[in-house]
């Protein structure tokens, strides 16, 4: 087993700073080689607290304004414009940047790793995708894809 601090959130398995223990192939595999974690040393503490204060600053503070959020990005449908075939699929696939970047063109600021899209979306159409907002606070939202 490995120790790690987390420098990403990472679904299903903790936030920035945390600090978890996973299997080495997990470790010097995937979380490593992306960056979503470093390796635990004991002089790695203060990055630690570095990196939970640097989380605080850019959470939603409250409950309560990430329900506001929540609601306010429900009541919404956004539309990403993407290069598609005759038939509709698409040339490449939407990512978490397109859909962040549409969210935000409709007036909320979403970021881009809070998105979880279930499957890839490589087709124009409608799709439903998951916004974290808070530990405690997800939204789902409307996306509709269409040829451009």
């Amino acid at each position: 087993m490995a120790k790690l601090i987390l420098t990403h959130e990472v679904t299903g398995l903790g936030e920035p700073g945390d600090v978890v223990e996973v299997k080495d192939g997990y470790a010097r595999n995937f979380l490593v080689p992306r960056r979503l974690a470093t390796p635990w040393t004991k002089g790695a503490e203060s990055q630690v607290s570095a990196i939970r204060k640097a989380r605080k600053a850019r959470e939603i503070a409250t409950l309560d304004e990430a329900k506001a959020a929540a609601d306010s990005i429900e009541a919404k449908q956004v539309v990403v414009t993407a290069h598609a075939g005759e038939s509709g699929r698409l040339f490449g696939a939407v990512t978490t940047a397109d859909i962040a970047a549409a969210v935000e063109a409709e007036g909320t600021k979403v970021d881009k790793r809070k998105i979880e899209i279930g499957q890839p979306i490589k087709s124009t159409g409608e799709y439903t995708v998951k916004i974290r907002l808070h530990p405690e606070v997800s939204a789902k939202i409307a996306v509709k894809v269409v040829a451009g």
